[in-house]
């Protein structure tokens, strides 16, 4: 019984050593830093994107055709156009603002600090979880779809498509904690295979529409025959399009892959003035090369396809290419394509779970608003492919019924990067600037607003991927206050003569919050200290000050600066947490001198509870007290633990 005991313990051990293990590289800090990439042309990165963006041209002239049905082409028209005057100009510009891959998140970040961009990044978090995880449940079932309605598959995987869907994502969740890692060389076969038979079955719709004009007739009869005015028909196409926004997926992908676009010789890390220009031309190429496809498809699925065959059960479901591929061009070439879109849907799938792996280490470890082990990619895998499960069985592997959802996520990181460039605009106070993405915005906004209200389990999924970030974030910022919450110490030389003369004796130094800062303040402070603690006048004491930058940060480098006041020497410094700070500095000076360093507090009058609130949010409180925990919780021996002195 023992052996069996510990038998499992070894295998339990060896299970999370293996589920935490980090990447081999070394890390200069405690959260993953950027990687270096080997570089690319601009066309061969921009097949990494595609593998998401054109993907959806296997889903989206259906999901099209059953949300307008005749109005489709039309309605897709107007998509074309917001995605060419709209999304691409607000992604140019941020392909400048963010050249280092951060997108538009960052841009948010940075452009909102404190606690309101932070909780902002988290609610956009949560559109980026809806999206990212409904890309996997979206493009499995479109895969399933296409495997169960192949003529050649027996008859045996029909009415399967939830166990299917599951096998897909599961496999896709063992590849990704195996190690995997997104392969450009694949992404471009997958894409050129894919687009090449996408232009020949569509080039076959278009002829087979020139040489039966009946379907063109037919169409504008089914057009006009409820809408006899042109401009009502315009009209409700603009009304219907925001149903068709799954088009304007891939341009967030666009950005955030900067850092593998090839630049030119004279780019530097500040200025990438090549990788940008580049990243243009992608971005550019591949929102010209969708509204093509985009276009052309959506017109010749609407004119050949008969209307019932879109709808749930239908032949041409969440595969309209597809049945135009097996019906004019053979089930052999069909199975070709078949096999073309599953592909391509799957590695689309694999994008999004690296987006995932991605996109959680840069934030919300950063913000300590992640547990530790966060920074692991294979716990992260076990946990995207379970939520995956959930989301799949929910709609029931239904392609369309997803098609809410993944447009939400879709077009709130759209609208969100409209108003990061609007509001770059208005800080530069560029007036053009401001009215022309400002007007965007205002678009993208009334789009995501039509597509919620007409489709809400889209705002139901972020809502539910937001509240539990938020919920969790919180959690486990109050979990992770006490941390040491410090990535370096960096000492001028003036502080460091300082430190050098007080470990000549013993090591004492008041904190002090900063106010007038004249020597009559550092006067009254050290008498006060000296009678509360008894430290003899013959003692040279040190004083420490910590002011607050940004209370919303979690981990900084602490810059300490020496600053002599009359007869008084300061150690004054930068930091997220007083507390936090306080205690990463006694452990600096303890190890500088191999002394043990005492820091003298006064006590603190008030409720602990509202101390404790002003700790989490504000970085301060009662920072005696916290100072201990944090210290108690770095240095576990109490013989080598910095001393904290209270009086008062």
């Amino acid at each position: 019984m023992a052996k069996l005991i510990t038998s499992t313990q070894r295998l339990g051990r060896q299970l999370m050593d293996w589920l935490l293990e980090e990447d081999r590289q070394e890390k200069e800090g405690p959260y993953r830093k950027e990687e270096a990439h080997r570089k690319h042309s601009w066309w061969q990165v921009m097949c990494l994107t595609g593998v998401d963006y054109f993907s959806t041209l296997g889903y989206q002239p259906g999901i099209a055709a059953l949300a307008a049905g005749a109005l489709s082409p039309i309605a897709t028209l107007i998509l074309v156009l917001l995605t060419l005057f709209g999304a691409l100009p607000i992604y140019r510009r941020i392909a400048s603002k963010s050249p280092h891959g951060q997108g538009s998140i960052a841009m948010l970040e940075h452009l909102l600090s404190w606690w309101q961009g932070k909780l902002l990044v988290l609610c956009l978090l949560g559109f980026v979880a809806t999206d990212f995880i409904i890309t996997i449940t979206l493009s499995a079932a479109d895969a399933t779809a296409h495997i169960i309605e192949n003529p050649l598959v027996p008859n045996l995987f029909h009415h399967q498509s939830i166990p299917i869907t599951l096998v897909l994502v599961a496999l896709l969740g063992t590849v990704f904690l195996r190690g995997f890692r997104e392969a450009i060389g694949i992404a471009v076969v997958l894409v050129s295979v894919y687009l090449l038979l996408n232009l020949i079955v569509i080039g076959v719709g278009l002829y087979q529409v020139l040489i039966y004009p009946s379907a063109i007739a037919n169409w504008q009869t089914a057009i006009f025959a409820r809408h006899s005015n042109f401009f009502v028909v315009i009209g409700l196409s603009m009304l219907l399009f925001p149903r068709l926004a799954l088009g304007l997926s891939g341009f967030e992908t666009g950005v955030t892959v900067m850092p593998l676009v090839q630049g030119s010789s004279s780019d530097t890390p500040q200025h990438p003035s090549g990788r940008i220009r580049n990243t243009r031309k992608l971005l550019t190429a591949a929102a010209v090369i969708m509204s093509f496809f985009l276009l052309t498809s959506s017109f010749v699925t609407t004119l050949l396809i008969p209307a019932a065959e879109f709808a749930t059960g239908g032949k041409a479901n969440g595969r309209a290419l597809a049945y135009l591929a097996h019906l004019y061009l053979g089930n052999s070439f069909g199975t070709i394509y078949d096999l073309s879109t599953i592909s391509i849907l799957w590695f689309a799938g694999a994008s999004a779970m690296a987006g995932l792996l991605n996109i959680v280490p840069r934030y919300l470890p950063r913000y300590g608003m992640a547990p530790n082990w966060a920074l692991a990619a294979r716990p992260l895998v076990l946990v995207y492919t379970a939520i995956a499960f959930v989301v799949t069985i929910i709609f029931r592997a239904n392609v369309e019924a997803q098609g809410g959802a993944y447009a939400t996520g879709v077009l709130v990181l759209i609208s969100s990067a409209a108003f990061a460039v609007t509001l770059s605009a208005h800080r530069q106070r560029s007036t053009k600037g401001q009215f022309l993405f400002g007007s965007i915005t205002l678009v993208f906004i009334y789009t995501t607003i039509v597509n919620i209200i007409e489709r809400p389990e889209g705002i139901r999924i972020a809502g539910f991927f937001i509240s539990a970030i938020i919920f969790t974030s919180l959690v486990s910022r109050v979990w992770r206050s006490t941390e040491l919450r410090v990535e370096q110490i960096e000492v001028d030389e003036l502080a460091h003569q300082f430190i050098v003369e007080e470990s000549q004796g013993a090591i004492r130094l008041i904190a002090n919050r900063l106010n007038d800062g004249d020597e009559q303040e550092y006067f009254l402070k050290e008498t006060e200290v000296r009678e509360d603690n008894h430290i003899p006048p013959t003692d040279p004491i040190l004083f420490l000050e910590i002011i607050v930058s940004d209370a919303s940060d979690f981990a900084d480098v602490i810059k300490v600066k020496g600053v002599q006041v009359g007869a008084y020497r300061i150690l004054r410094a930068e930091s997220a947490a007083v507390p936090n700070a306080i205690a990463a500095l006694l452990l600096y000076i303890r190890d500088q001198t191999d002394k043990i360093p005492h820091a003298y507090f006064g006590w603190v009058e008030g409720n602990p509870i509202q101390y404790l609130l002003r700790f989490i949010l504000f970085g301060e409180g009662d920072i005696a007290v916290v100072t201990r925990e944090v210290l108690r919780r770095a240095e576990k021996n109490p013989h080598r633990r910095p001393a904290i002195h209270v009086g008062g």
